[in-house]
Parts: structure tokens; C-alpha cells; sequence
């Protein structure tokens, strides 16, 4: 009697299956870490490249109160340009940004007026002096009733800005003690785009 044998393909083969098995969990595993590791780099770099234009290029700010109407009013909200003066000076009549001294939380938006060096001087009827010279704006929204420190003449250092808010007398500014002259290392940055309300969608202008 002879014996008879079976022949047995790979796939038959138990031991074949169990090995082939291994393989592709092995495989669906690598490839999920793969992915997830491609995800993490991905969200890491964009978390970076976020932290990094809010920190040196743009930072968005709330308006709250009434001090910059008309031009500004409350609840607008906007990106404050945090990189033009880390090339040029400010310029007269640009809208910043600043922190008020006694409370690093809060946050001040006002008009430049004067600049490094200059005399400021506000007389009885509320006429804007610049080194003795009557200065020509319209962003005041009213006649200034209180000079404040500028009552007397205001000499400006090297690194010194005074602001004023467009609502001359509902705004608290370089003509108050609290605020006085802005430091240049203090000031943020521009207020440059209004995103908010999208009816004032748009660039902040200057005149």
C-alpha cells in the first residue's frame, strides 16, 4: 500500500496565514504612525508660524469706549501692523496702539500729534501748537475743551510721542497725568485694518 500525499499551497498553509496576518497589522500600524507624525509636524508648524505673526507681525485688538470716534468706535475689531516700525519711526497722525502703565492688561488706542523733540501746546480755545505753530488737522471731532498737561508747554524727549484721542473730550491721553508722552519702546504697533463690523471692512486711513 502506497502512502498518499497531500501537497499544501502558501495559502493553506496555516502558519502562511498567521505570518501574512502579522504583516499587514504591521503594516496598517506603521502606516497610521506614519500619518499621525506627518499631522503632529503639520499642526506644530502651523501653531509656530501663528505664534510667530502675532508675535512680531500683526496682532489683533477690540475697541471699547467712544475715545477714537469718528474714525474708531466701540467693538471694531482690528489688526494692529507690528512690524512697519521695526524699519521706519512713527508718523504724525498714525493711529497706535500702546499699554496704559498701571494696568499691563489694558490697552490704549490714540492719534499721534506730537513727535520726538517738538513742543506741544493747547491754548484757551482748544487750538492745537506744535513748536509754536498752530496745527492743521480735522480729526478732532469737537473743540478741546481741557489742555490738560498741554495747558502749559509739553517738551517732547527723543523717544517720545504725544496722542490724543479723535474724541477730544471723552478720551484719556497724552493731556492726562495717568498718560502723559508715550514711550517709543512702548508703542505696539499701528492700527492698520478694521475686519469688524464688515460694513467698515477695510484699511484705517489717515485722512
Amino acid at each position: 500500500m502506497s502512502d498518499t500525499v497531500k501537497k499544501q499551497t502558501a495559502n493553506e498553509n496555516p502558519a502562511g496565514k498567521k505570518t501574512a496576518g502579522k504583516k499587514r497589522r504591521k503594516s496598517k500600524s506603521g502606516g497610521f504612525l506614519k500619518e499621525f507624525i506627518t499631522f503632529s509636524i503639520y499642526l506644530l508648524s502651523i501653531l509656530v508660524l501663528t505664534w510667530l505673526l502675532m508675535t512680531y507681525v500683526v496682532q489683533r485688538t477690540v475697541v471699547e469706549g467712544e475715545s477714537m470716534e469718528n474714525c474708531l468706535s466701540d467693538g471694531d475689531n482690528l489688526l494692529v501692523d507690528k512690524l512697519t516700525y521695526r524699519t521706519h519711526e512713527p508718523k504724525r497722525f498714525d493711529v497706535v496702539v500702546f499699554p496704559y502703565a498701571y494696568d499691563a492688561k489694558t490697552y490704549y488706542i490714540k492719534r499721534i500729534i506730537g513727535l520726538p523733540g517738538e513742543t506741544v501746546y493747547i491754548d484757551a480755545d482748544g487750538a492745537i501748537y506744535i513748536n509754536e505753530e498752530k496745527l492743521e488737522e480735522n480729526y478732532g471731532n469737537e473743540v478741546i475743551f481741557d489742555g490738560g498737561l498741554a495747558t502749559g508747554f509739553v517738551f517732547l524727549g527723543s523717544d517720545e510721542y504725544f496722542v490724543l484721542g479723535d474724541n477730544r473730550n471723552h478720551s484719556t491721553d497724552s493731556r492726562d497725568p495717568s498718560v502723559g508722552p508715550v514711550k517709543r519702546d512702548d508703542i505696539i504697533g499701528r492700527a492698520a485694518f478694521r475686519i469688524w463690523p464688515f460694513s467698515k471692512f477695510g484699511k484705517i486711513k489717515k485722512d
